[in-house]
């Protein structure tokens, strides 16, 4: 199934996760506040995986969330792993969109999204994405990935 984006996206990070009963609720299902935690796991496997040092927060600046959605396609059911897609959409000077697919055994089981702000962790301002961050990103955020202007 393919799905046409409105703006362009760069695949960052695929984070493959356990299922567990527990995530499971009375319906029978993977309750839908757990498809948050699925993607919040995959954002910090990412975030881990880019900083320059083990602790991503040592520059004295970080990532926080605010806002998240998730479009629910159909419902998991346990037992088996979810594989969880994490797109980055151009960036702004202190945001960036995060995309999710949560996938299993090949099939799209739900969409999510979150906007991803920078700030000063002193002042709790927003500050300019770091260059290892939105670097790879400016070709998404001119036309066609024209560079060039």
């Amino acid at each position: 199934m393919s799905v046409h984006h409105p703006h362009p996206r760069l695949l960052v990070h695929t984070s493959i996760q356990p299922m567990r009963w527990g995530d499971m609720d009375a319906l029978g299902h993977v309750n839908n506040t757990v498809y948050f935690r699925y993607m919040e796991q995959a954002r910090i496997e990412w975030l881990f995986a880019v900083a320059t040092s083990h602790d991503p927060y040592a520059s004295g600046s970080g990532p926080v969330i605010v806002n998240a959605s998730c479009t629910f396609l159909q419902p998991l059911v346990y037992p088996g792993d979810v594989e969880v897609r994490m797109f980055l959409a151009g960036p702004g000077r202190s945001s960036v969109g995060s995309f999710y697919e949560v996938c299993k055994d090949g099939r799209r089981y739900a969409e999510g999204a979150a906007k991803i702000v920078w700030i000063d962790l002193a002042t709790g301002r927003p500050t300019p994405l770091p260059e290892a961050i939105a670097g790879p990103l400016h070709a998404l955020a001119t036309p066609r990935g024209d560079t060039s202007t």
